[in-house]
């Protein structure tokens, strides 16, 4: 049989990826005092190379942690101190790492007829992780279970209740949500989108133990190419969602919105130009918790803007060419592009689409 590019990557992570990190030394994975860092983010630096970046609360590049390919989302625990980064899809790896240094940065594969599709999130108490993965034989959503514990052990999945499915986060309560961007793709095809007539996007609501469902909002057939794509979590427990839009280029789609358990999905519509400056897509959603605002952000026209998270009221749009990844900050909200861009601080790298405040 012909390996394909996934397997030949898998192959790498088995012969080599699970020391690629761990065998830099500290020397060269970080620099030896990063006491300072506060974000991190994927980047593309000067040479082609990718890494991790470590963010002073400042915007300056303080660290970096080598990788063996480009990254997407993060996530970030408060409870263990760890963080996961994950390979950007149809990607196999993903990487453990603490910025404090308590533990080497480790690679981990996704298993046999898995790929990872960029994101992932904590348990509450830190002894899990959980990644969306894609099922790709079978065109099924999955959510990989992994124990901290036990060396970043892959010890389960469960159903993601949908297909391409794309960023989860865990609430207090133990609650799997999940944004279904509706999206068929499989790795022999790279990504491109397979069923842009007749996507299925979805919100879902699972039992994070056990998978079951609890909640399942499918967007209305006029929706339908609205993939949901980004989530975060509100003080109030609201869940606010950003999308991206796979219709014509014409139309004017609600591009954020929110919903909680027991209620349903509302829809922000913002003012049409504003939807016109960020391209039909949302490319990354923050919640500032403590001011009760939501920041989105899209690299298609290069502009971020601000919500009220009470009402969704329009509060302010910034133009920032190739805006990329929005994270919560001490008074607002920090903001990266892909042409170096990170708060008031250029760098010479590429800064990718999202960010984690650690």
């Amino acid at each position: 049989m012909t390996s394909t590019p996934l397997i030949d990557r898998r192959a790498f992570l088995r012969s080599a990826g699970l020391a690629f990190v761990a065998g830099l030394g500290p020397s060269s994975a970080f620099a030896l005092e990063r006491a300072d860092a506060v974000y991190a983010s994927g980047i593309k630096r000067s040479d082609g190379k990718f890494a991790i970046g470590l963010v002073s609360e400042a915007g300056s590049l303080i660290a970096e942690i080598a990788l063996p390919g480009r990254i997407h989302g993060l996530c970030h625990s408060v409870a263990n101190g760890l963080s996961v980064a994950f390979a950007r899809r149809p990607g196999t790896f993903a990487v453990v790492f603490d910025a404090k240094n308590h533990i080497e940065p480790r690679i981990i594969a996704a298993p046999e007829g898995r790929h990872y599709f960029g994101h992932g999130a904590f348990s509450p108490d830190g002894k899990l992780f959980y990644a969306s993965e894609n099922n790709f034989d079978a065109n099924a959503g999955m959510i990989g279970i992994y124990d901290c514990l036990s060396g970043f052990e892959r010890v389960g999945e469960v159903p993601a209740h949908g297909i391409g499915t794309h960023d989860i986060t865990v609430t207090e309560g133990g609650i799997l949500v999940i944004a279904n961007g509706g999206i068929e793709t499989h790795p022999d095809f790279g990504r491109t989108k397979l069923n842009l007539d007749h996507m299925e996007p979805s919100l879902v609501l699972a039992d994070a133990r056990t998978g079951t469902l609890l909640e399942k909002h499918v967007l209305p057939p006029e929706l339908r190419q609205l993939s949901t794509r980004h989530l975060d979590v509100a003080a109030d427990g609201r869940i606010w969602f950003a999308c991206q839009y796979e219709g014509p280029r014409t139309d004017r789609p609600p591009l954020i919105g929110h919903f909680a358990k027991g209620v349903a999905v509302s829809y922000v519509h913002l003012p049409d130009e504003t939807t016109d400056r960020l391209g039909n897509y949302v490319g990354a959603i923050a919640v500032n918790r403590t001011e009760g605002r939501v920041g989105i952000a899209s690299p298609k026209n290069g502009l971020w803007a601000v919500l009220d998270g009470r009402d969704g009221r329009l509060l302010s749009e910034t133009v920032l060419p190739d805006a990329a990844g929005i994270a919560p900050s001490r008074t607002g909200f920090a903001v990266s592009s892909y042409r170096g861009d990170f708060l008031d601080q250029h760098s010479k790298v590429a800064w990718d689409q999202h960010i984690i405040r650690l």
